[in-house]
């Protein structure tokens, strides 16, 4: 392979001209203030500048920029008016021999990647908890940086908390609280500012093996030990599949619940939401999908975010992966299933002709988070499974091996990785043509005629359940002994469409999902609940919206209340009753939908 490793490419969703002055390394001091909410310190970066650069340009966004130092010297900046979603330039003045920068700064109440939880935000209930979320483009609120993707650094960091507190990073990480409250962290390998990320919080340890462990509030993590048991046999089959695994240890943060995603893949340490702790291990392919991350993401990454579906596409493939290796192909084979039920509804909402469902996005002046939808992650999965099918499954794991060996600590854009695909299919490249046609996947809109069919025989008795279902409108003869989450997902949504009041009341005396403590389950009965008008529902679905800040699952619940007039003032009752415990992720994403 001849490919140019080396990609810098503008990036229209940050202010930063890699190409004339980039960074390289960090050294990081923040002080932590939980009483007035705020981060306190400095920025010290070692960079690179081409000849004729004179300045250098930063990202920031609701940050005050107290001195900048150019080789420990006071230099001149400017700051940009704000722009939306963006933020401001942050332009240093540079000397031509200049190689290192100082920004002071502290960050505002506004730092939409900053979340600061109050006491009954926890599961302890007794001490404050801060947690950091930076994808896609919100490192600028709480480190002066460039904000791209395509940009990568190593770091150093030094992090005083108050004592008694423990601080983790994405970097290598301290196991238990020391007297002090001051944490030094390193990471040597160059990562994008999106994974960054810092959490402080009364917390404790438990190891799963020699590389793996977990990180939780004391109230939660035996819970916790126990549904992650799996975790090193999870690493060791990712590096059977995929190369070995680069960042040294892989442990696990258990956050408080308004943390907006399922999962973050930061480096040496994703930060998981409770939500996937049921007790029966049967969530975990979440776990998988961010430890997949390690390769595909963290290792090669999208060098913008048009291009996120190859940061998760990839990533959806390589979960699927692992949970084969370790439960076989019929249980992955469910996951494909319900991933494919997932796109095939994004496209509905979205609209089949809609550039959105098309792999490579164009998010001009647009929210990156816009493209954060089932089609970088499903319709990703569904092309690298047609692509399998295509060439043979060896074939392909020698095409994915080569690829994270030849781009590791990359970023890639779309068209890069095309180029590759063809130079490395080069043999196959008529059977890629006639049975893929990758372009109609990566540049036209909604479901490729080339795709595959994906099916899973454990859900043959599902279906037939459901079939029995709606003919006759009973349970009599429908046997569910031993269903896991997958079937229970899979028999809901072939029967909601269907479902009404009085259907819900049977099913909930026989099966109780409106008590249900696995959120998947009981999110999906929530909205069918809305739309069938099961009064029952009402007080779960409060309590649920109140203490659950996961997006995936509570912005179904609010567009379902938004779209009927008779919940539209409910939606705005639960959304002020619970928005301060929602981050800003979450939060922004609901006020636009409820003011639409």
């Amino acid at each position: 392979m001849h490919l140019n490793k080396n990609l810098i490419i503008a990036d229209t969703h940050s202010f930063a001209k890699p190409q004339q002055a980039v960074v390289t390394h960090l050294q990081l001091q923040l002080h932590v203030d939980f009483i007035n909410k705020q981060l306190t310190g400095q920025a010290k970066y070692r960079i690179q500048q081409q000849p004729g650069a004179n300045q250098i340009i930063l990202d920031v966004k609701d940050l005050v920029i107290q001195q900048v130092l150019v080789q420990d010297e006071p230099a001149h900046f400017t700051l940009s008016a704000p722009q939306p979603y963006l933020g401001q330039t942050l332009a240093i003045e540079l000397t031509p021999t200049a190689h290192e920068i100082t920004v002071i700064y502290q960050t505002t109440p506004a730092a939409a990647a900053l979340q600061w939880l109050e006491l009954e935000q926890t599961a302890g209930g007794k001490f404050p908890f801060l947690f950091t979320q930076s994808q896609a483009i919100l490192a600028r609120t709480w480190l002066p940086c460039q904000d791209s993707p395509a940009v990568r650094f190593t770091y150093e960091a030094h992090i005083q908390v108050p004592a008694g507190y423990l601080a983790l990073m994405s970097a290598e990480n301290p196991q238990e609280t020391n007297g002090t409250g001051e944490y030094h962290f390193t990471m040597p390998f160059a990562i994008p500012s999106y994974l960054m990320a810092l959490a402080v919080g009364r917390l404790q340890f438990a190891a799963l093996g020699t590389r793996t462990g977990v990180y939780a509030e004391p109230e939660v993590l035996n819970a916790a030990a126990y549904e992650f048991k799996e975790m090193e046999q999870m690493l060791e089959s990712a590096e059977d599949l995929y190369g070995n695994y680069p960042w040294g240890r892989y442990d696990l943060l258990v956050l408080p619940p308004s943390f907006p995603f399922g999962g973050m893949e930061n480096p040496c340490l994703t930060f998981v939401t409770p939500t996937i702790i049921t007790g029966d291990r049967s969530l975990t392919s979440l776990v998988a999908h961010e430890l997949a991350h390690s390769w595909s993401g963290n290792l090669v990454t999208n060098a913008t975010w048009n291009d996120f579906w190859l940061n998760e596409g990839f990533t959806v493939y390589f979960e699927r992966r692992i949970m084969e290796y370790l439960h076989g192909p019929d249980y992955a084979d469910m996951l494909k299933v319900l991933g494919y039920q997932d796109l095939i509804k994004t496209i509905q909402e979205l609209g089949p002709s809609n550039p959105d469902t098309c792999l490579k996005l164009n998010l001009l002046n647009r929210d990156p988070d816009e493209g954060l939808t089932e089609i970088a992650y499903e319709k990703g999965n569904l092309f690298l499974l047609t692509l399998e099918n295509a060439v043979g499954r060896s074939r392909f794991d020698a095409f994915l091996n080569e690829y994270f060996k030849i781009f590791k600590f990359q970023s890639n854009t779309t068209e890069y990785f095309l180029e590759f695909l063809y130079e490395f299919f080069a043999p196959e490249q008529e059977i890629i043509s006639t049975l893929v046609k990758p372009e109609n996947w990566i540049y036209h809109p909604g479901l490729p005629e080339t795709a595959i069919e994906v099916k899973s025989t454990r859900f043959i008795q599902v279906e037939e359940a459901a079939a029995h279902w709606h003919k006759n409108q009973n349970l009599a003869g429908i046997n569910t002994a031993g269903w896991s989450t997958q079937e229970w997902l899979y028999f809901l949504n072939l029967i909601e469409a269907r479902l009404d009041a009085p259907a819900m009341e049977l099913l909930d005396n026989a099966f109780e999902f409106t008590q249900s403590g696995n959120a998947e389950i009981l999110a999906v009965w929530l909205e069918a609940g809305l739309k069938a008008r099961y009064a029952p529902v009402m007080p779960a679905l409060e309590k649920f919206l109140q203490q659950v800040g996961r997006r995936k699952f509570v912005l179904p619940l609010y567009r379902q209340l938004a779209a009927n007039k008779h919940y539209g003032e409910k939606a705005q009752e639960i959304f002020k009753k619970s928005r301060a415990n929602y981050h800003a992720v979450t939060r922004l994403s609901i006020e636009k939908l409820l003011n639409k």
